[in-house]
């Protein structure tokens, strides 16, 4: 059902004799397929950033009636600018499962974002039926938190469950179904440079994600006739079209702009084992990199579980104020710097210089807790860190599930200075 590594260039037939012997778009494809460039990168950027697959289809992407503007519910765009950004430290409650029935796109809420990501939460409790999606302004970056979801895709089917990410590529017609009853989740919209492994620098050749643990699907395909619909995000809008059959009829393709998959649990963690707390960076997953060295346009970092084995250091983390701008959500379990109010499904924002770090009960515990090593468990959260300013949508700051006592968490904190 997979193929394994991250960003290789990849060949998969659903049906044997598919895939030309030589070449990419021969004069004739077998089985009377179309031969189709699926592209996610400028032609002329650097070989290694070549982003393309070819794809041999049963019908090409142009047979589908005229888009029109659809409702988007509570889904929103770039620029994000509906309300002032406060800078003040923001957390929510989790997004119930709706009473009506709601599939992956209708059950999209949009949180916040800026020019390099949108951020999203979903809440869903039926499977697509009868429509496929696209996202013409950025790839998806999804992590669940309850409930499995299948997506099927044009490229073949990816099944992702807590724990696990999937990430589909910009343009890639899908349709999300329901392993469980109901199924809720985040998801990074990413409008910048594509994700891809961090440079691990002096740590070397090994640690972090390893490129082997990232599945891409084979080949699977739809060859089914009927009244569906057809949802684009394109422009920031959601726009939709009659199309009279599935999408999702690749017979085989071979390339490297493919959906992938990845089990967190797999995620090689280092940690000090001397002193000091080290900073969030070195739990990195992906990246996507700006045009500043080092300067994420976005970073998707997790907390997972991992032994703490430092001495005569403050080992959650420390307060702090960060030219970085930081979302958090959680996947399962107790985040370790913060005693309570942060769920799973939940989340919370901390801007660009906006004071933050563990609350009066965590800091006093840590502050006399035995210094032995100790197994940090049955948790996993994560963190979509970015360089630019991440605005909340007005559904965000006026929402009921908004903590708007939050702040009091650290009105606990005393002053213990002595001069003497």
């Amino acid at each position: 059902m997979y193929q394994s590594g991250f960003n290789n260039e990849f060949a998969t037939e659903a049906l044997p004799g598919v895939l030309p012997a030589r070449g990419n778009s021969p004069q004739r494809v077998a089985h009377g397929l179309y031969a189709e460039q699926f592209s996610g990168s400028p032609f002329t950027v650097p070989r290694p950033m070549q982003k393309r697959s070819w794809l041999y289809r049963i019908r090409p992407s142009v047979l589908h009636e005229p888009f029109a503007p659809i409702e988007p519910r509570l889904l929103r765009s770039h620029p994000f600018d509906e309300l002032p950004t406060p800078p003040n430290q923001l957390r929510w409650d989790a997004l119930p499962i709706p009473a009506e029935q709601t599939d992956f796109v209708d059950g999209l809420t949009t949180v916040a974002g800026n020019e390099g990501i949108g951020i999203h939460l979903y809440a869903a409790n039926a499977s697509m039926a009868g429509r496929f999606f696209y996202n013409a302004d950025g790839e998806l970056l999804i992590v669940p938190d309850r409930g499995g979801l299948r997506i099927a895709t044009e490229l073949g089917i990816v099944e992702v469950d807590p724990g696990e990410i999937a990430v589909i590529p910009r343009g890639t017609k899908f349709r999300v179904e329901l392993k469980d009853a109901d199924a809720r989740g985040y998801v990074c919209e990413n409008y910048g440079a594509q994700f891809r492994l961090p440079d691990l620098g002096p740590i070397g050749s090994n640690g972090l994600a390893n490129p082997r643990d990232f599945f891409t699907p084979v080949a699977a395909y739809e060859d089914v006739e009927g009244d569906f619909q057809l949802v684009a995000k394109f422009g920031g809008r959601l726009w939709s079209a009659r199309i009279d059959h599935s999408p999702l009829d690749v017979v085989a393709w071979h390339g490297n702009y493919a959906p992938y998959k990845y089990d967190l649990s797999k995620f090689n963690a280092i940690n000090t084992v001397s002193f000091d707390h080290p900073d969030p960076s070195i739990f990195t997953v992906l990246t996507s990199p700006s045009d500043t060295p080092g300067t994420a346009n976005c970073d998707f970092v997790i907390f997972p579980p991992r032994w703490m084995v430092a001495e005569e250091t403050f080992r959650p983390p420390y307060f702090h104020r960060n030219v970085m701008n930081e979302y958090m959500g959680l996947i399962y379990g107790v985040y370790d710097a913060k005693a309570e109010g942060f769920v799973p499904g939940g989340g919370s924002l901390h801007n660009c210089m906006s004071g933050h770090g563990p609350d009066a009960a965590t800091f006093e515990s840590a502050s006399s807790a035995k210094l032995e090593p100790r197994f940090i468990s049955d948790t996993l959260a994560f963190m979509f860190e970015s360089r630019y300013l991440i605005r909340p949508t007005r559904f965000a700051l006026e929402t009921p599930l908004l903590q708007r006592d939050y702040w009091r968490c650290w009105n606990g904190l005393q002053k213990h200075f002595r001069a003497e």
